[in-house]
């Protein structure tokens, strides 16, 4: 748990498809605090470090990369939820190159005189990022309302969505290592006041008061 008064704090927001990290993330972006998307990095590393599109494109093969140099994210997907040890070989390619980026980017914004910083990662402890955060927040909810969600959000089918979520680390063990631990049963309102009380902590934890 972080309760140390520092200048600056990195918080990492976590949990799995469906649990609606995205949503908490945003929350604190409305709240002032500057949001880090992994996923987003992600994206942007696969299209512009040469040497990461080099390896994935081996990796995956030239359909992995449609016309505009982007990464055909539907396609990789595709390939390795049902391929542990192809995902753990694209995740070796993109996790030290995605956390160069944070690191450089919250030090950036530290020159710029912020005070935190959200990372939102969905694989915050399988990639060992935890270790360059002050805090993590895990969002859970059950996996009815996650699976709902997400057939809501992406039209997909429930056996594909067991098939990702089967893909990630279990939720109780996950929550199990978070400083902080969201349930996000209830309404936008209910997840909305809980963010709120977690933005009055980590101001009490920098100089912000």
């Amino acid at each position: 748990m972080a309760k140390k008064k520092k200048d600056f704090y990195t918080i990492g927001v976590t949990g799995g498809i469906g649990s609606g990290k995205s949503t908490v993330a945003d929350m604190f972006s409305r709240l002032g605090i500057p949001v880090l998307s992994a996923d987003t990095l992600s994206k942007e590393i696969s299209a512009t470090d040469v040497s990461v599109r080099k390896k994935l494109a081996a990796l995956l093969g030239p359909e992995s990369y449609n016309s505009e140099g982007k990464l055909n994210t539907a396609y990789a997907a595709s390939r390795i939820f049902s391929n542990t040890a192809l995902r753990k070989k694209v995740e070796a390619i993109l996790h030290p190159a995605v956390k160069a980026e944070i690191s450089r980017r919250t030090d950036l914004l530290k020159e710029a005189g912020h005070s935190m910083a959200v990372v939102e990662a969905a694989l915050v402890y399988e990639s060992g990022m935890e270790k360059y955060l002050d805090a993590v927040i895990v969002v859970d909810a059950v996996e009815s309302i996650r699976v709902r969600r997400v057939q809501e959000r992406d039209h997909s089918g429930e056996k594909d969505i067991h098939v990702r979520m089967r893909a990630q680390s279990d939720p109780q063990r996950t929550a199990a290592k978070g400083d902080y631990v969201i349930a996000n049963n209830g309404s936008f309102e209910e997840l909305e006041e809980k963010v709120k009380l977690l933005f009055s902590v980590f101001q009490k934890l920098t100089n912000e008061e």
